[in-house]
């Protein structure tokens, strides 16, 4: 199993994390794309990642750049992929374009944001995949859709490996956007029997879209609560609790239902090696609101 890595704050940290990441020989480095903090104070600092992320891979040499992931109602996908090219040359191929229909309203409501039902949503969402993969496709022959169109031409300039990830829970249509479109498909943490139900069904509709299983590369993220040592998993639990306002016994109650990979001892990494034999290929911590001394102990116990 391949580790990454996803985490949110200024560009001070977010650039601290990402060399620490690479100098950890971890495989990737991820934000997430919100214009909110999520939680009820909307006046907590949020920045656009993506033009962080334009900024880190000047400083970076080798570890995959992910947006994990970006709401396609943010921007046209003509805008997505002009930013996707840009960030795939400025890093050298090492970019990957993770797109969502979008869920956090209240962002969308504060700045005035279109934020249509959830199925028009998940129809743009599959639209913009379907532009996307048009566009990144030599002689890909235009798309028409209700909401997005591109002409039948080859826009320039062309990427060097820009990659499309797909993200979510893994509803029927998301299984079908991933099967067509996506290069990577990032189902949040869960049980690993419904991970390796939900591997099958989408390989099964990989097949018939005339691709192969494995052109779909999976992955999980989850929240990061995890350390080897039992008083630095009480210290990071504290503190995890202190950052979302919840008791400690909520978070690891909600953690073992959900199942996501936590815990001190070999625990994580067990779950997360549960993960692997259920079809997943790498794992993103989200460490977020943790010090940077304490990345090293979560990451050790997730590889253990």
């Amino acid at each position: 199993m391949q580790l990454g890595i996803q985490t949110r704050g200024d560009y001070e940290h977010v650039l601290r994390v990402a060399r620490w990441a690479e100098g950890r020989d971890l495989s990737a480095f991820a934000v997430p794309d919100h214009y909110l903090q999520r939680g009820d104070d909307p006046q907590k600092p949020a920045w656009d990642h993506l033009v962080h992320l334009a900024a880190v891979a000047v400083e970076t040499t080798s570890i995959r750049l992910v947006s994990l992931v970006s709401p396609v109602t943010f921007r046209h996908p003509a805008v997505l992929y002009k930013m996707g090219v840009t960030l795939d040359e400025i890093s050298g191929g090492r970019f990957t374009l993770g797109l969502g229909a979008g869920w956090m309203e209240q962002e969308f409501s504060l700045f005035g944001l279109p934020f249509p039902d959830t199925p028009t949503r998940m129809e743009m969402l599959e639209e913009a995949m379907a532009y996307l993969r048009t566009a990144l496709t030599p002689g890909g022959g235009g798309f028409t859709g209700r909401h997005y169109t591109i002409a039948d031409f080859d826009p320039e300039p062309r990427p060097i490996d820009l990659r499309l990830m797909a993200g979510g829970a893994g509803n029927a249509r998301a299984r079908r956007i991933t099967a067509r479109y996506a290069d990577e498909y990032n189902l949040y943490a869960c049980p690993p029997a419904r991970y390796a139900e939900i591997v099958e069904k989408t390989s099964a509709l990989a097949v018939e879209a005339g691709r192969r299983p494995e052109d779909v590369f999976w992955s999980s993220a989850g929240p990061a609560l995890a350390a080897k040592k039992e008083p630095d998993y009480r210290r990071i639990l504290a503190r995890l609790a202190e950052v979302t306002r919840q008791t400690t016994e909520r978070i690891e109650e909600v953690y073992e239902e959900r199942q996501y990979p936590h815990g001190s001892g070999s625990k994580p990494a067990e779950m997360v090696a549960a993960l692997a034999e259920a079809g997943c290929r790498l794992y993103y911590p989200q460490i977020i609101g943790q010090d940077l001394k304490d990345f090293d102990v979560i990451i050790d116990a997730y590889q253990g």
